[in-house]
Protein backbone atom coordinates (compact mmCIF):
# COMPACT_ATOMS: atom_id res chain seq x y z
CA UNK A 1 0.00 0.00 0.00
CA UNK A 2 1.45 3.27 -1.07
CA UNK A 3 0.81 5.94 1.47
CA UNK A 4 1.83 9.40 0.19
CA UNK A 5 1.94 12.31 2.54
CA UNK A 6 1.55 15.99 1.73
CA UNK A 7 4.64 17.65 3.19
CA UNK A 8 3.83 21.29 2.28
CA UNK A 9 4.14 23.78 5.13
CA UNK A 10 3.87 27.53 5.57
CA UNK A 11 5.59 29.48 8.27
CA UNK A 12 3.35 31.46 10.53
CA UNK A 13 4.18 34.53 12.48
CA UNK A 14 4.63 32.49 15.61
CA UNK A 15 7.50 30.49 14.07
CA UNK A 16 5.45 27.24 14.40
CA UNK A 17 4.44 25.13 11.44
CA UNK A 18 1.03 24.10 10.31
CA UNK A 19 0.04 21.79 7.55
CA UNK A 20 -1.92 22.97 4.47
CA UNK A 21 -3.56 21.00 1.68
CA UNK A 22 -2.41 21.44 -1.96
CA UNK A 23 -4.03 19.63 -4.86
CA UNK A 24 -3.28 19.67 -8.65
CA UNK A 25 -6.90 20.62 -9.40
CA UNK A 26 -6.76 23.84 -7.41
CA UNK A 27 -3.45 24.89 -8.95
CA UNK A 28 -4.86 24.47 -12.47
CA UNK A 29 -7.91 26.62 -11.58
CA UNK A 30 -5.75 29.45 -10.22
CA UNK A 31 -3.50 29.49 -13.30
CA UNK A 32 -6.35 29.47 -15.81
CA UNK A 33 -8.91 31.71 -14.11
CA UNK A 34 -6.79 34.35 -12.36
CA UNK A 35 -3.14 34.53 -13.40
CA UNK A 36 -3.56 34.49 -17.21
CA UNK A 37 -6.25 37.24 -17.35
CA UNK A 38 -4.16 39.39 -15.04
CA UNK A 39 -1.06 39.08 -17.22
CA UNK A 40 -3.08 39.76 -20.39
CA UNK A 41 -4.49 42.95 -18.83
CA UNK A 42 -1.03 44.23 -17.91
CA UNK A 43 0.22 43.54 -21.43
CA UNK A 44 -2.72 45.38 -23.01
CA UNK A 45 -2.36 48.47 -20.82
CA UNK A 46 1.36 48.67 -21.61
CA UNK A 47 0.63 48.54 -25.34
CA UNK A 48 -1.86 51.42 -25.12
CA UNK A 49 0.58 53.60 -23.17
CA UNK A 50 3.36 52.83 -25.64
CA UNK A 51 1.20 53.90 -28.56
CA UNK A 52 0.18 57.14 -26.80
CA UNK A 53 3.69 58.28 -26.01
CA UNK A 54 5.53 57.04 -29.09
CA UNK A 55 3.07 58.25 -31.75
CA UNK A 56 3.54 62.08 -31.78
CA UNK A 57 0.02 63.01 -32.87
CA UNK A 58 -1.57 60.93 -30.14
CA UNK A 59 0.97 62.04 -27.53
CA UNK A 60 0.36 65.75 -28.23
CA UNK A 61 -3.37 65.27 -28.12
CA UNK A 62 -3.07 63.40 -24.85
CA UNK A 63 -0.95 66.07 -23.20
CA UNK A 64 -3.22 68.96 -24.29
CA UNK A 65 -6.58 67.29 -24.30
CA UNK A 66 -7.61 69.29 -21.28
CA UNK A 67 -9.18 72.75 -21.27
CA UNK A 68 -7.42 75.50 -23.27
CA UNK A 69 -7.95 79.05 -21.96
CA UNK A 70 -6.95 82.14 -23.95
CA UNK A 71 -5.21 84.74 -21.78
CA UNK A 72 -3.38 88.05 -22.40
CA UNK A 73 -0.06 86.17 -22.28
CA UNK A 74 -1.03 83.25 -24.51
CA UNK A 75 -2.74 79.90 -24.17
CA UNK A 76 -3.03 78.39 -20.71
CA UNK A 77 -3.53 74.62 -20.55
CA UNK A 78 -5.26 73.12 -17.52
CA UNK A 79 -5.48 69.41 -16.83
CA UNK A 80 -6.40 67.01 -14.06
CA UNK A 81 -4.37 64.22 -15.65
CA UNK A 82 -0.78 63.11 -15.02
CA UNK A 83 0.72 65.92 -17.14
CA UNK A 84 -0.35 68.60 -14.64
CA UNK A 85 -0.62 72.28 -15.72
CA UNK A 86 1.45 74.49 -18.00
CA UNK A 87 1.60 77.95 -19.57
CA UNK A 88 2.51 78.69 -23.17
CA UNK A 89 4.24 82.10 -23.09
CA UNK A 90 5.24 82.16 -26.74
CA UNK A 91 2.47 84.64 -27.59
CA UNK A 92 3.62 86.96 -24.79
CA UNK A 93 7.17 86.87 -26.14
CA UNK A 94 5.97 87.51 -29.69
CA UNK A 95 3.93 90.49 -28.45
CA UNK A 96 6.94 92.02 -26.70
CA UNK A 97 9.15 91.51 -29.75
CA UNK A 98 6.66 93.05 -32.17
CA UNK A 99 5.99 96.02 -29.87
CA UNK A 100 9.72 96.71 -29.44
CA UNK A 101 10.34 96.52 -33.19
CA UNK A 102 7.47 98.92 -33.85
CA UNK A 103 8.26 101.52 -31.17
CA UNK A 104 12.07 101.65 -30.96
CA UNK A 105 12.45 103.84 -34.10
CA UNK A 106 10.14 106.42 -32.47
CA UNK A 107 12.10 106.79 -29.21
CA UNK A 108 15.28 108.86 -28.88
CA UNK A 109 18.05 109.39 -26.39
CA UNK A 110 18.66 112.97 -25.20
CA UNK A 111 21.87 114.58 -23.96
CA UNK A 112 21.75 118.04 -22.34
CA UNK A 113 24.98 119.97 -21.77
CA UNK A 114 25.14 122.70 -19.13
CA UNK A 115 27.47 124.42 -16.67
CA UNK A 116 27.61 124.10 -12.89
CA UNK A 117 29.08 126.79 -10.65
CA UNK A 118 29.80 125.84 -7.05
CA UNK A 119 29.26 128.72 -4.61
CA UNK A 120 31.38 129.03 -1.48
CA UNK A 121 30.00 131.72 0.86
CA UNK A 122 33.12 131.59 3.02
CA UNK A 123 35.26 132.74 0.09
CA UNK A 124 33.27 135.62 -1.35
CA UNK A 125 35.23 135.87 -4.59
CA UNK A 126 35.58 132.19 -5.26
CA UNK A 127 33.37 130.30 -7.63
CA UNK A 128 34.30 127.18 -9.50
CA UNK A 129 32.60 126.24 -12.77
CA UNK A 130 32.65 123.07 -14.82
CA UNK A 131 30.73 121.59 -17.72
CA UNK A 132 28.35 118.73 -17.11
CA UNK A 133 25.63 116.80 -18.87
CA UNK A 134 22.31 115.10 -18.18
CA UNK A 135 20.64 112.35 -20.16
CA UNK A 136 17.07 111.35 -20.78
CA UNK A 137 14.69 110.07 -23.42
CA UNK A 138 12.13 111.46 -25.83
CA UNK A 139 9.34 110.38 -28.16
CA UNK A 140 9.01 111.41 -31.81
CA UNK A 141 5.50 112.78 -32.41
CA UNK A 142 5.85 113.95 -36.03
CA UNK A 143 7.87 112.94 -39.06
CA UNK A 144 9.25 116.48 -39.41
CA UNK A 145 11.18 116.35 -36.15
CA UNK A 146 9.01 117.29 -33.16
CA UNK A 147 9.89 115.35 -30.00
CA UNK A 148 8.13 115.31 -26.65
CA UNK A 149 10.02 114.74 -23.41
CA UNK A 150 10.01 115.77 -19.74
CA UNK A 151 10.64 119.36 -18.68
CA UNK A 152 13.03 118.23 -15.95
CA UNK A 153 15.24 116.58 -18.59
CA UNK A 154 15.70 119.88 -20.45
CA UNK A 155 15.26 122.58 -17.78
CA UNK A 156 18.57 122.08 -15.98
CA UNK A 157 18.49 125.50 -14.30
CA UNK A 158 15.67 124.33 -12.03
CA UNK A 159 18.27 122.16 -10.24
CA UNK A 160 20.13 125.17 -8.79
CA UNK A 161 20.51 125.33 -5.00
CA UNK A 162 22.11 127.62 -2.42
CA UNK A 163 25.35 125.68 -2.80
CA UNK A 164 25.66 125.62 -6.59
CA UNK A 165 24.13 127.26 -9.64
CA UNK A 166 23.14 125.33 -12.76
CA UNK A 167 22.93 127.13 -16.08
CA UNK A 168 20.29 126.69 -18.70
CA UNK A 169 21.07 124.11 -21.36
CA UNK A 170 24.09 125.10 -23.46
CA UNK A 171 23.14 122.51 -26.06
CA UNK A 172 20.71 119.64 -26.54
CA UNK A 173 21.57 116.63 -28.68
CA UNK A 174 19.31 113.80 -29.77
CA UNK A 175 20.36 110.23 -30.57
CA UNK A 176 18.07 108.72 -33.18
CA UNK A 177 17.48 104.99 -33.46
CA UNK A 178 20.28 103.10 -35.24
CA UNK A 179 22.32 106.28 -35.77
CA UNK A 180 25.68 106.60 -34.05
CA UNK A 181 26.10 110.39 -34.30
CA UNK A 182 23.69 112.71 -32.46
CA UNK A 183 21.82 115.58 -34.08
CA UNK A 184 21.34 119.05 -32.61
CA UNK A 185 17.91 119.80 -31.18
CA UNK A 186 16.12 123.11 -30.63
CA UNK A 187 14.10 123.72 -27.47
CA UNK A 188 10.61 124.67 -28.65
CA UNK A 189 8.85 124.99 -25.30
CA UNK A 190 8.95 124.03 -21.63
CA UNK A 191 6.23 123.60 -19.02
CA UNK A 192 7.19 122.88 -15.42
CA UNK A 193 3.59 122.47 -14.25
CA UNK A 194 2.99 119.35 -16.35
CA UNK A 195 6.70 118.42 -16.59
CA UNK A 196 6.52 118.39 -20.39
CA UNK A 197 8.80 119.85 -23.05
CA UNK A 198 9.00 119.84 -26.85
CA UNK A 199 12.18 119.67 -28.95
CA UNK A 200 12.71 119.94 -32.71
CA UNK A 201 15.37 118.39 -34.93
CA UNK A 202 15.98 119.29 -38.57
CA UNK A 203 14.78 116.04 -40.11
CA UNK A 204 11.80 115.07 -42.25
CA UNK A 205 12.19 111.28 -42.37
CA UNK A 206 11.43 110.32 -38.79
CA UNK A 207 9.02 107.63 -37.61
CA UNK A 208 6.35 109.19 -35.35
CA UNK A 209 4.84 107.08 -32.62
CA UNK A 210 1.22 105.98 -32.83
CA UNK A 211 -0.99 107.41 -30.10
CA UNK A 212 -3.19 105.28 -27.86
CA UNK A 213 -6.00 106.21 -25.48
CA UNK A 214 -4.78 106.54 -21.89
CA UNK A 215 -8.36 106.95 -20.65
CA UNK A 216 -9.25 103.40 -21.68
CA UNK A 217 -6.30 101.52 -20.14
CA UNK A 218 -7.05 98.86 -17.54
CA UNK A 219 -5.15 97.65 -14.51
CA UNK A 220 -3.30 94.45 -15.38
CA UNK A 221 -2.86 95.03 -19.10
CA UNK A 222 0.51 94.75 -20.84
CA UNK A 223 2.86 97.75 -20.69
CA UNK A 224 6.34 98.37 -22.08
CA UNK A 225 8.72 101.21 -21.18
CA UNK A 226 11.26 102.28 -23.80
CA UNK A 227 14.10 104.75 -23.33
CA UNK A 228 17.74 105.25 -22.38
CA UNK A 229 18.17 104.40 -18.69
CA UNK A 230 21.68 105.10 -17.39
CA UNK A 231 22.59 106.14 -20.95
CA UNK A 232 21.90 102.60 -22.24
CA UNK A 233 20.02 103.56 -25.38
CA UNK A 234 17.19 101.53 -26.89
CA UNK A 235 16.38 99.70 -23.65
CA UNK A 236 12.98 98.06 -23.27
CA UNK A 237 11.39 96.80 -20.06
CA UNK A 238 7.96 95.26 -19.75
CA UNK A 239 5.33 94.76 -17.10
CA UNK A 240 1.71 95.69 -16.53
CA UNK A 241 -0.41 98.71 -15.70
CA UNK A 242 -0.35 98.71 -11.90
CA UNK A 243 -2.74 101.60 -11.34
CA UNK A 244 -4.45 104.57 -12.97
CA UNK A 245 -5.17 108.13 -11.82
CA UNK A 246 -2.51 108.01 -9.11
CA UNK A 247 -2.17 111.34 -7.30
CA UNK A 248 1.59 111.83 -6.82
CA UNK A 249 3.27 114.92 -5.35
CA UNK A 250 6.89 115.62 -6.29
CA UNK A 251 9.63 117.24 -4.20
CA UNK A 252 8.53 120.74 -5.23
CA UNK A 253 4.95 120.15 -4.09
CA UNK A 254 3.48 119.83 -7.58
CA UNK A 255 0.65 117.31 -7.82
CA UNK A 256 0.43 114.99 -10.83
CA UNK A 257 -2.21 112.48 -11.91
CA UNK A 258 -0.22 109.58 -13.33
CA UNK A 259 -0.26 106.00 -14.62
CA UNK A 260 1.49 103.50 -12.37
CA UNK A 261 3.46 100.60 -13.87
CA UNK A 262 5.87 97.93 -12.66
CA UNK A 263 7.86 98.07 -15.91
CA UNK A 264 11.33 99.10 -14.77
CA UNK A 265 11.91 102.86 -15.00
CA UNK A 266 15.32 104.23 -14.04
CA UNK A 267 17.32 107.44 -14.37
CA UNK A 268 17.43 108.26 -18.07
CA UNK A 269 14.01 106.76 -18.81
CA UNK A 270 12.42 110.15 -18.15
CA UNK A 271 10.66 111.43 -21.25
CA UNK A 272 10.53 108.00 -22.87
CA UNK A 273 7.53 106.02 -24.02
CA UNK A 274 5.11 103.82 -22.13
CA UNK A 275 3.18 101.80 -24.72
CA UNK A 276 0.48 99.13 -24.77
CA UNK A 277 0.34 95.72 -26.46
CA UNK A 278 -0.46 97.42 -29.78
CA UNK A 279 2.68 99.54 -29.62
CA UNK A 280 0.63 102.70 -29.07
CA UNK A 281 1.77 105.50 -26.77
CA UNK A 282 -0.22 105.66 -23.54
CA UNK A 283 2.18 107.62 -21.35
CA UNK A 284 5.41 109.62 -21.00
CA UNK A 285 7.63 108.06 -18.33
CA UNK A 286 8.40 110.68 -15.73
CA UNK A 287 9.36 109.39 -12.28
CA UNK A 288 9.75 106.43 -9.96
CA UNK A 289 9.58 105.88 -6.23
CA UNK A 290 12.79 104.73 -4.61
CA UNK A 291 14.02 103.84 -1.14
CA UNK A 292 14.27 100.91 1.21
CA UNK A 293 11.46 98.42 0.63
CA UNK A 294 10.26 100.06 -2.61
CA UNK A 295 10.38 98.04 -5.81
CA UNK A 296 8.75 98.38 -9.20
CA UNK A 297 6.81 101.62 -8.73
CA UNK A 298 7.20 103.77 -11.83
CA UNK A 299 4.89 106.48 -13.13
CA UNK A 300 4.02 108.02 -16.49
CA UNK A 301 2.07 111.08 -17.62
CA UNK A 302 -1.12 109.92 -19.39
CA UNK A 303 -0.79 110.70 -23.09
CA UNK A 304 -4.29 112.16 -23.34
CA UNK A 305 -3.27 114.95 -20.97
CA UNK A 306 -0.30 115.91 -23.18
CA UNK A 307 -2.16 116.78 -26.39
CA UNK A 308 -3.28 120.32 -25.51
CA UNK A 309 0.00 121.09 -23.73
CA UNK A 310 2.04 119.93 -26.72
CA UNK A 311 -0.03 122.05 -29.12
CA UNK A 312 0.48 125.17 -27.00
CA UNK A 313 4.22 124.56 -26.61
CA UNK A 314 4.63 124.21 -30.37
CA UNK A 315 2.47 127.26 -31.09
CA UNK A 316 3.61 129.64 -28.34
CA UNK A 317 6.64 128.09 -26.66
CA UNK A 318 4.76 128.04 -23.38
CA UNK A 319 1.42 127.14 -21.83
CA UNK A 320 -0.88 130.06 -21.09
CA UNK A 321 -2.42 129.56 -17.66
CA UNK A 322 -4.57 131.62 -15.34
CA UNK A 323 -3.08 132.82 -12.07
CA UNK A 324 -4.23 134.46 -8.86
CA UNK A 325 -1.04 136.08 -7.56
CA UNK A 326 -0.41 135.16 -3.94
CA UNK A 327 2.03 133.05 -1.93
CA UNK A 328 0.51 130.55 0.48
CA UNK A 329 1.46 128.03 3.15
CA UNK A 330 -0.42 124.84 3.92
CA UNK A 331 -2.12 124.84 7.31
CA UNK A 332 -1.94 121.21 8.44
CA UNK A 333 -4.07 119.74 11.21
CA UNK A 334 -1.21 120.12 13.70
CA UNK A 335 -0.66 123.78 12.76
CA UNK A 336 -4.39 124.40 12.80
CA UNK A 337 -4.64 123.05 16.33
CA UNK A 338 -1.62 125.04 17.52
CA UNK A 339 -2.61 128.38 15.97
CA UNK A 340 -6.36 127.84 16.29
CA UNK A 341 -6.88 128.18 12.55
CA UNK A 342 -8.89 126.10 10.11
CA UNK A 343 -7.12 123.58 7.88
CA UNK A 344 -6.47 125.24 4.52
CA UNK A 345 -4.03 127.63 2.82
CA UNK A 346 -2.61 130.59 4.72
CA UNK A 347 -2.15 133.69 2.53
CA UNK A 348 1.42 134.79 3.27
CA UNK A 349 2.02 137.41 0.55
CA UNK A 350 0.08 139.06 -2.28
CA UNK A 351 1.84 140.17 -5.48
CA UNK A 352 1.52 143.72 -6.66
CA UNK A 353 -0.40 144.09 -9.91
CA UNK A 354 -1.92 140.63 -9.57
CA UNK A 355 -5.60 139.60 -9.67
CA UNK A 356 -5.38 138.90 -5.94
CA UNK A 357 -4.18 142.47 -5.29
CA UNK A 358 -7.21 143.82 -7.11
CA UNK A 359 -9.57 141.71 -4.98
CA UNK A 360 -10.60 141.66 -1.31
CA UNK A 361 -8.10 138.90 -0.48
CA UNK A 362 -5.87 139.81 2.49
CA UNK A 363 -2.65 138.55 4.03
CA UNK A 364 -3.61 136.33 6.96
CA UNK A 365 -6.69 134.86 5.28
CA UNK A 366 -6.97 131.07 5.29
CA UNK A 367 -8.46 129.77 2.03
CA UNK A 368 -10.70 126.78 2.71
CA UNK A 369 -12.73 126.47 -0.53
CA UNK A 370 -12.24 127.06 -4.26
CA UNK A 371 -15.53 127.55 -6.13
CA UNK A 372 -17.27 125.60 -3.36
CA UNK A 373 -14.78 122.70 -3.30
CA UNK A 374 -12.80 122.11 -0.10
CA UNK A 375 -9.05 122.74 -0.48
CA UNK A 376 -6.37 121.93 2.07
CA UNK A 377 -3.14 122.40 0.12
CA UNK A 378 -1.67 124.66 -2.53
CA UNK A 379 -1.42 121.65 -4.85
CA UNK A 380 -5.16 121.10 -4.65
CA UNK A 381 -5.88 124.77 -5.21
CA UNK A 382 -3.51 125.01 -8.19
CA UNK A 383 -5.03 121.93 -9.79
CA UNK A 384 -8.51 123.46 -9.61
CA UNK A 385 -7.20 126.84 -10.77
CA UNK A 386 -5.49 125.30 -13.81
CA UNK A 387 -8.80 123.78 -14.88
CA UNK A 388 -10.17 127.31 -15.28
CA UNK A 389 -9.58 129.74 -18.14
CA UNK A 390 -8.00 133.15 -18.29
CA UNK A 391 -10.73 135.69 -17.60
CA UNK A 392 -12.86 133.35 -15.46
CA UNK A 393 -14.19 134.70 -12.17
CA UNK A 394 -13.53 132.36 -9.26
CA UNK A 395 -14.82 132.41 -5.69
CA UNK A 396 -12.50 131.73 -2.77
CA UNK A 397 -14.04 131.00 0.61
CA UNK A 398 -11.67 132.27 3.30
CA UNK A 399 -11.58 132.30 7.08
CA UNK A 400 -10.81 135.74 8.49
CA UNK A 401 -11.14 136.62 12.20
CA UNK A 402 -13.00 133.32 12.75
CA UNK A 403 -15.58 134.25 10.14
CA UNK A 404 -16.07 132.83 6.65
CA UNK A 405 -16.08 135.27 3.75
CA UNK A 406 -16.29 134.89 -0.01
CA UNK A 407 -13.74 136.65 -2.23
CA UNK A 408 -14.20 136.88 -5.98
CA UNK A 409 -11.16 137.11 -8.26
CA UNK A 410 -10.91 137.51 -12.03
CA UNK A 411 -8.09 135.24 -13.30
CA UNK A 412 -5.37 136.80 -15.46
CA UNK A 413 -2.67 135.23 -17.61
CA UNK A 414 0.22 133.85 -15.60
CA UNK A 415 3.44 135.81 -15.84
CA UNK A 416 6.63 134.15 -17.10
Amino acid sequence: MNNEKDNSFVKSTSNSYRKVNSSPHKEHFFFKSILIPFLVGILGASSVLAICFYVPAIRNNFSTSSNVVESPIGKIFTSSGPVGTGVDISEYSETAISVAEKVLPSVVGIEVNFSVSANYPTFSAATQSEDSKATGSGVIISSDGYIITNNHVIDTSSSSTNYYSVSEANSVKVYLYNETEPVDAEIIGLDSVTDLAVLKVDRSDLTPIEFGDSDSIQVGEFAMAIGSPLDMRNTVTSGIISGTNREIEDDSGTMYTLIQTDAAINAGNSGGALVNADGKLIGINTLKMYGTGIEGMGFAIPVNSTFEITEQLIADGKVKRPYIGFYGENVTEDLAAYYRLPVGIYVDKIENGSPAKDSDLEVGDVIIKFNGTDVKTMSQLNKLKNECKIGDTITLTVSRDNEEREVQIVLAEQKD
